[in-house]
């Protein structure tokens, strides 16, 4: 019907939506005079589930409502998306809307048009209600000329379908319509054509909802069927009898408490008067005498009022319309007078009650002193569990408007808190599976769950390794639960193969390659039956490899390898000055007559035992005589790692000192 704007009002500063009709509504006459006077009326409605209507008007032949601005999907947008919607969502969702059509409905406002795309959902969750009376404006006409509302023929009540008399219990049945489709995500009647559908709403029964969903609870499936009732006096008579029963399904989804009332009879018994009876008294009045007949020759009152009627017809006319004045206006004092003496007494909700926030909070039962003191009979406490409202405190009021009379019997439902929700955790969690918790916790009402992922070396991926609060505890079901699960080992499995007979460097090199983490640990041995430096032993986790042998491992495990380092042997030699040394100790080389030798020119040298003791000498001692005219005595020797060196001359110890034999060959020299 409309063109849709966001826009700005700079008067207050706030975004608002723009409708304005599409030309080919603006040149029917009828229809401009029916949206001013629906839309008006519509402007007058306050419902936190309607859309506020913030003016009407037109310039320049364009006919604009400026309206609330909505963030959301329409419901039908979301039905497209997900298909069936949760029963709960949709009840609560259908609550909104009858508590929307509960306002309207008792400022003699009906909608007409209940579809879910005139239902928008907002980002909060919170369903509006919009083109409220916008409907209303729609006559035949316009229907006929420009097909503007074949769309909701979906939707359309059979009343309206065959274009008869609708009222609020159309409404109802649109919204059963919009129920079935919320659940099942299919329309109950559907076709090629829009007749065909029309056909069918008025002829055919829709087929139980809970066909469709098969853990719909029943007492919803009823309440979707006799909002559907062909018959409006099967219906709900009112929003507020289908409000009751959406609440109780909240509470006892599948109890049975539903009403469907029987059909009446279609041909009660009536009094038909015979073809006999029609003709006698046709004939009775034909020969009936007519007034004054017999009475033309008497003079009197009667004759001369009627002759003087006769004379001034004029007069006459003005007679009888004055009579029918006289008796209408006594008709409307009677009316009135019956009306006041049969109107229940009405009041205002408390201000007090409807705008208590955080600041001022009231109990439940100085609320209800208040809506008692304020002349309301029927005030009814409901208990509801919140994380954020203290026990014995009101969470909201039905209904809930300010400066609305209410009928003082009319039903007040206060929602009082009974505080959070308490909860136990199982006994065990840690060392479960998660997905078998979670689905245990959420059961048991919790589901705040935050899951953290932990890696283990020793915990197998899944498994869970610790929670907060702790196992056991009770809690309220609100309560976030942390949970930490294993992921399993951070580190890949890899396949080490055996390096027995390579070099250290060679090995390394292969196992870096296979794994940067995998952790290389060598030890060292002495094998003369191997080559020097080669791995002569493999070890990985445990277990030895050789040869063409494998295994997978974790890459962050140790190889343990074994390499063959044989010691590295040089030659130290001695150069021993026997002359000098000799000379030092003289006096004790005179007496050593047994090693005097005689020599060509007629000297008589001495020989002296020079005695080498080296630790791992097979004999203690290696001993030769030596002149001691000798200045460059040689001795060499080849060893490997530190040795403890003596040497003695002649007795006495000339050197002494630990040599490392792996340290390359050297030269010593030993003199006085």
């Amino acid at each position: 019907m409309a063109t849709v704007y966001k826009a700005k009002c700079h008067v207050l500063n706030r975004f608002v939506a723009i409708k304005i009709l599409k030309d080919e509504f603006t040149t029917d006459s009828d229809f401009i005079r029916r949206f001013n006077t629906e839309a008006q009326a519509a402007a007058s409605l306050t419902h936190p589930n309607i859309v506020s209507i913030y003016d009407v008007g037109n310039e320049d032949n364009l006919y604009y409502i400026v309206m609330e601005l909505i963030q959301g999907k329409t419901l039908k947008e979301i039905i497209n998306e997900d298909g069936k919607l949760s029963w709960k969502w949709s009840v609560n969702i259908a609550i909104q809307i009858a508590s929307a059509l509960e306002v309207a409905h008792k400022n003699n406002i009906i909608h007409r048009d209940i579809k879910p795309h005139n239902i928008i959902i907002t980002e909060d969750g919170i369903a509006k209600v919009t083109d409220f009376g916008i409907a209303k404006a729609v006559s035949n006409s316009t229907i006929t000329a420009f097909g503007t509302t074949i769309g909701s023929v979906h939707y359309f009540s059979p009343e309206h379908a065959r274009g008869g008399y609708t009222d609020a219990k159309s409404d109802l049945y649109s919204l059963g319509v919009v129920m079935y489709e919320m659940v099942t995500g299919r329309v109950p009647f559907d076709a090629d054509t829009p007749v065909s559908v029309a056909l069918k709403q008025v002829q055919e029964e829709p087929i139980d909802p809970i066909t469709y969903t098969k853990d719909l609870p029943v007492s919803v499936n009823r309440i979707i069927l006799k909002a559907m009732q062909k018959d409006p006096n099967l219906r709900y008579q009112n929003a507020t009898e289908m409000l009751k029963d959406l609440r109780m399904a909240l509470k006892r989804p599948n109890e049975d408490f539903v009403v469907l009332a029987l059909k009446d009879d279609d041909s009660p018994t009536q009094k038909i008067p015979t073809i006999y009876e029609l003709d006698m008294e046709r004939n009775n009045d034909r020969n009936a005498p007519k007034i004054g007949e017999n009475e033309q020759n008497k003079k009197g009152k009667l004759a001369k009022i009627k002759e003087f009627y006769e004379k001034h017809k004029f007069l006459k006319v003005l007679t009888i319309l004055a009579i029918l004045a006289i008796i209408f206006v006594l008709v409307g004092l009677i009316t009135v007078g019956i009306i006041n003496g049969s109107r229940t007494e009405q009041a205002y909700l408390p201000e007090e009650v409807v705008n208590m926030d955080e600041e001022n909070p009231l109990t439940g039962d100085e609320a209800k002193a208040l809506l008692e003191a304020a002349g309301f009979t029927n005030v009814q406490i409901r208990n509801e569990s919140s994380d954020t409202v203290e026990v014995g405190y009101v969470i909201s009021i039905e209904p809930n408007q300010v400066n609305f009379l209410y009928n003082i019997d009319q039903e007040i439902i206060l929602t009082v808190s009974t505080g959070p929700e308490i909860g136990k955790l199982p006994d065990q969690m840690v060392g479960r599976q998660q997905a078998e918790v979670e689905e245990e916790l959420r059961d048991l009402g919790f589901e705040n769950l935050n899951i953290t992922e932990e890696t283990s070396e020793t915990v197998e991926e899944g498994i869970i390794l610790s929670v907060d609060p702790a196992e056991g505890e009770e809690i309220a079901k609100s309560t976030t639960i942390n949970i930490v699960v294993s992921s399993g080992s951070q580190y890949e499995t890899v396949t080490v193969k055996s390096v027995v007979g390579e070099t250290e460097a060679n090995a390394r090199t292969i196992l870096s390659a296979i794994s940067s983490n995998l952790v290389v640990e060598v030890t060292y041995e002495e094998d003369y039956s191997e080559d020097d430096g080669v791995v002569i032993s493999q070890t990985v986790d445990g277990r030895s490899l050789s040869g063409d042998e494998t295994v997978d491992v974790r890459e962050n495990v140790t190889v343990t390898l074994v390499v063959n380092k044989l010691p590295v042997e040089s030659t130290i030699t001695f150069n021993i000055n026997v002359a000098s040394i000799y000379a030092k100790y003289n006096s004790s080389s005179d007496s050593d007559d047994e090693n005097a030798s005689d020599s060509e020119d007629g000297s008589n040298p001495k020989k002296v035992d020079v005695v080498f003791y080296i630790e791992d000498m097979t004999t203690s001692t290696d001993r030769e005589s030596v002149s001691t005219s000798n200045t460059n005595y040689t001795y060499s020797y080849s060893s490997s790692g530190t040795k403890e060196v003596k040497i003695t001359v002649g007795g006495i110890q000339v050197y002494r000192e630990t040599l490392d034999f792996s340290a390359g060959d050297q030269t010593i020299t030993i003199s006085e």
